[in-house]
């Protein structure tokens, strides 16, 4: 077991540093959307070191945002459907053997991540949804939690009282935590969760929990992460596209920017409207990231640092709200 005192370097918050290469990096390599993100990728360093799992790191570091009741994004303390009620999306892949796990919809339990995990582990399936997801997490010795907090029940009544015929799309109302991560073997790891759509259609879906969409990992090649609306990433496999620009020999950085652009080629919606952001790394320790709009910042940890950096904006646009976080 490796001593955690390795982790001393990683806990200071650098300021905002350029998407940037990463060739030859010390891994384990972990980069992860938003800055809310910097925090979980030093959980899952932690969790590396001291199993060497890849998959625990993955787990344990996307379970800190899960339970942090003060991120409007992500488990509990997401923002709830149009009916009040939580319901959690997330994913998890294992590169070295391509599996894969899902849950979708999921409500009263805590950790979805977790779910997603076992469902890969434990079943034959790729994907559970609602109800059965969470029979099945109940099943597996999960507890059920209410997830909605006290702050968010008054959000979403004063949200009720006000709303007009259809829930608005906006940057401040939907957003995810991604994480990917490349180990001392050279092999790769990615998670996805989050609460989705902030008072969405009860039961709708977004990118998050959908393989290739939301996460991608090819263990041959590389891995990628979205944020953003999921509706625009999802149409368009867009993590699975990222990766396979890396296939072809672009660096993460340019295969993100390949793969925003390309959406931008397919549909009739203005590039600064499309709202959706990136990370990628690859097999060699590249890191690259991009959004359609300019503050899309994202988090990358390995031994000896942990810093959140900007990403590259393809459009003059502002996000304003940092990953739908408050």
């Amino acid at each position: 077991m490796k001593s955690p005192l390795i982790l001393c370097a990683c806990l200071l918050l650098a300021p905002a540093l350029p998407a940037q290469e990463t060739t030859s990096a010390p891994r384990p390599l972990i980069v992860s959307t938003w800055p809310f993100g910097k925090k979980a990728n030093e959980r899952a360093l932690e969790v590396y070191l001291d199993s060497g799992s890849g998959l625990n790191a993955i787990e344990k570091g996307i379970n800190l945002i899960e339970e942090d009741k003060g991120n409007a994004s992500v488990g509990i303390g997401g923002i709830p459907n149009a009916d009040g009620v939580v319901q959690l999306d997330a994913c998890i892949m294992n590169g070295p053997t391509h599996g894969a796990g899902s849950v979708a919809g999921i409500e009263d339990i805590l950790h979805p991540i977790s779910v997603a995990r076992m469902v890969m582990e434990r079943t034959p399936h790729v994907m559970l949804v609602g109800a059965g997801a969470r029979a099945f997490a109940l099943k597996n010795e999960m507890e059920p939690v209410d997830l909605m907090t006290e702050a968010r029940t008054l959000a979403w009544e004063k949200w009720k009282a006000e709303q007009a015929a259809q829930p608005p799309v906006s940057e401040d109302n939907h957003d995810t935590i991604a994480m990917v991560l490349l180990d001392e073997n050279g092999d790769l790891f990615g998670g996805c969760s989050t609460s989705g759509w902030g008072y969405k259609v009860p039961g709708r879906v977004g990118d998050s929990p959908i393989i290739g969409s939301g996460l991608y990992v090819d263990n041959a090649v590389g891995a990628a992460g979205a944020t953003g609306l999921g509706e625009n990433v999802m149409r368009f496999c867009s993590s699975f596209l990222i990766v396979e620009f890396m296939r072809q020999g672009a660096s993460p950085q340019e295969a993100c920017e390949m793969g925003i652009q390309r959406v931008a080629s397919m549909v009739d919606i203005p590039l600064e409207d499309l709202a959706i952001n990136f990370i990628a790394i690859d097999k060699k320790g590249n890191v690259g990231a991009a959004g359609t709009g300019q503050g899309f910042d994202f988090s990358v940890t390995q031994p000896g640092l942990s810093e959140v950096r900007r990403s590259v904006g393809l459009t003059k646009r502002v996000i304003e709200v940092i990953g739908g976080n408050q």
